[in-house]
């Protein structure tokens, strides 16, 4: 049984948290991170207990917040199979990022601010994941924005944090602009925006779905999941700290996209299904390559994570198809890559973070080296880690991507081979970067100098390497079980593809991890592909001139047209229209009636007397 007090604790807690550190435990560290672990933990045992209980059967639970005409907004909440994926990531992850953070976070100045931050996108991706229609999932979609803005900019005396904060602001507001619309017009069109209601509607009457409003929808997943042509803020978004660049750019924000398009399956047509899904192959081909030459270590696990959302947003884009079209497949292959997604990925960018806390803040892969023997918990976790991220047969990672290359293998053949050569391009980056970390010798003294973190930021690495290797073991074994990972449909791996596709898939990242480290060797001191292939690294470095050809258009284009409406605002709005009416027959009256007033008592009985004809003639005309 799901109750009214659970949802409340949920929703009400890390707002409680979040308001009692901002209003008085701003400056003080300790206990704002006691405040908000708290709370984390709290929310995390209330979810388990929740879900346990649960019956799988839909809760839907609304009242009427603003009723005007036929606008009526409700507010409520929806728990399904799909929800509860989510609700149990966001939860989980997001306790043990926390906890991670503790120690993480000690000598920050801004300690206070950090966990406030992190406890109002608890609230607010806990309301995405819950919200019961597209009004109320809008709002908390911004707030997630919001939060997000926060804690990129969390360094606030750097300038480049300021203006990553501002650029994923801005080109989120791009993509949730068209989000808005979509909104709309589903309003206008059905009448309703609750989730359940257009569920209804739609499988009332097919012929309803518009390729629009679809696509509009798709423009909230382009900046939230940073699809293509809006992938361009992610990357400079690990300037925030990095337990943020775990939670929010791995585990739970960036996947807010793919758990929307799960959501509202039913309202995207065949039309809009095919330009998704070839955005998403697109972007899973195009965010690999670029992984390649990057030398930031958090930047690399970016990427990856663009990649493997676009794998997300290619599963779904296929599977619903399928769906569509009479078979059993649905968004399940998707949602499951979601779920092992999260704690593989969570995974990687906190052992990212422990080696950059254990290094002094360095980030630069290739002066590091030989941190195996230095920090052999963290090389551990994050080698459990990079296998689920590859793929290697019975990880996570393995069974929900060769569950998505099945899909493609049956349904759209092309789609298949290109994500097939994104295995490969996924291994060749990660051996990359793990002979370039962990193997030779230190580069600098302060990585010679490194050690093991303590158990606050080792125990989640160590929980969130178990999920990493076995949470893909759930659902195929238990696929009616109340665990805490629910899918409603996926086509598992046994069952669904032939024997010789995964040994297809791990001959392809076997080629990618040789390849990898026959490039770059343990420990190299110098990235061998921008010696050796010059031409080929700085092409791919490039990646594509997008930052280019946008910050071409804002100054080049966007702001003379700005200007040239500010002028025209000046001149012909404000000066001659609205000046020139105050001027001109405001102005001109006024000047007048002032003549008239000259002070002199027999001009004002002249103009007294012309007043008392005038009246006269009206009467007499009246008359």
């Amino acid at each position: 049984m799901v109750s009214n007090a659970n949802i409340l604790i949920l929703f009400l807690l890390p707002l409680c948290s979040a308001g009692l550190i901002a209003l008085l435990l701003g400056k003080s560290g300790r206990i704002a991170a006691g405040v908000s672990i708290a709370s984390a933990a709290a929310c995390l045992i209330v979810a388990l207990r929740m879900l346990s209980h649960w019956d799988m059967e839909t809760v839907h639970r609304t009242v009427t917040w603003y009723s005007m005409g036929d606008l009526k907004v409700t507010l409520g909440f929806l728990l399904n199979p799909t929800a509860a994926v989510l609700l149990f990531v966001v939860t989980f992850v997001g306790f043990f990022i926390h906890l991670f953070a503790v120690e993480y976070s000690e000598h920050d100045v801004a300690r206070g601010r950090f966990f406030g931050g992190m406890s109002i996108f608890m609230f607010s991706m806990t309301g995405i994941v819950l919200s019961s229609n597209l009004i109320m999932m809008f709002v908390f979609w911004e707030l997630v924005g919001f939060s997000s803005y926060l804690l990129i900019g969390h360094y606030r005396e750097r300038e480049s944090a300021a203006n990553a904060a501002n650029k994923a602001f801005i080109v989120n507001r791009i993509g949730d602009f068209g989000f808005l619309i979509g909104i709309i017009a589903i309003w206008a069109k059905f009448g309703t925006t609750d989730l359940l209601a257009l569920e209804a509607m739609v499988s009332a009457d097919p012929s309803k779905l518009q390729t629009m409003i679809g696509l509009l929808l798709f423009c909230g997943v382009l900046g939230k999941s940073a699809q293509m042509p809006l992938h361009v803020w992610l990357p400079d978004a690990m300037e925030g700290p990095t337990p943020v660049s775990a939670l929010i750019h791995a585990a739970t924000m960036v996947a807010a996209g793919v758990f929307l398009m799960c959501r509202v399956f039913f309202l995207f047509s065949s039309e809009a299904l095919e330009w998704i899904m070839w955005v998403g192959v697109v972007t899973a081909i195009y965010s690999g390559i670029c992984a390649i030459t990057q030398k930031d270590i958090k930047k690399i696990l970016a990427y990856s994570t663009l990649s493997q959302l676009g794998y997300m947003v290619a599963a779904f884009a296929i599977g619903t198809a399928a769906a569509h079209a009479g078979h059993e497949y649905g968004v399940g292959a998707s949602l499951f890559h979601l779920t092992t997604h999260a704690f593989f990925k969570a995974l990687l960018f906190l052992a990212a973070g422990s080696i950059i806390h254990a290094t002094h803040h360095e980030q630069n892969i290739f002066r590091m080296g030989g941190l195996i023997s230095r920090m052999p918990w963290t090389s551990v976790c994050f080698s459990l880690g990079l296998l689920a991220l590859v793929g290697c047969p019975g990880f996570s990672g393995f069974w929900s991507k060769e569950g998505i290359l099945s899909l493609a293998w049956e349904h759209e053949r092309p789609v298949f081979y290109a994500l097939l050569a994104g295995v490969g391009i996924t291994a060749l980056y990660m051996a990359r970067l793990w002979v370039t970390v962990f193997l030779g010798n230190p580069k600098t003294e302060a990585v010679g100098h490194s050690k093991e973190n303590s158990w606050v930021m080792v125990l989640p690495l160590v929980v969130l390497a178990i999920y990493s290797v076995f949470a893909g073991w759930f659902t195929p074994l238990f696929p009616n079980s109340t665990l805490p990972i629910l899918v409603d449909s996926i086509p598992h791996a046994p069952e669904s593809m032939k024997v010789w596709l995964p040994i297809l898939s791990f001959g392809t990242m076997v080629v990618g991890l040789v390849l990898g480290g026959l490039i770059y060797k343990s420990g190299g001191e110098k990235d061998n592909l921008e010696t050796g292939l010059p031409f080929l690294y700085r092409f791919i470095q490039s990646k594509l001139w997008f930052d280019e050809i946008y910050l071409f258009y804002v100054q080049r284009i966007q702001q003379p047209i700005a200007r040239l409406l500010s002028h025209i605002d000046l001149l012909v709005i404000s000066g001659v229209g609205m000046r020139g009416i105050a001027g001109g027959g405001a102005g001109l009256m006024g000047q007048l009636l002032r003549l008239l007033t000259t002070g002199n008592v027999h001009h004002y009985v002249y103009w007294f007397a012309v007043g008392i004809l005038a009246c006269v003639a009206v009467v007499a005309g009246l008359s």
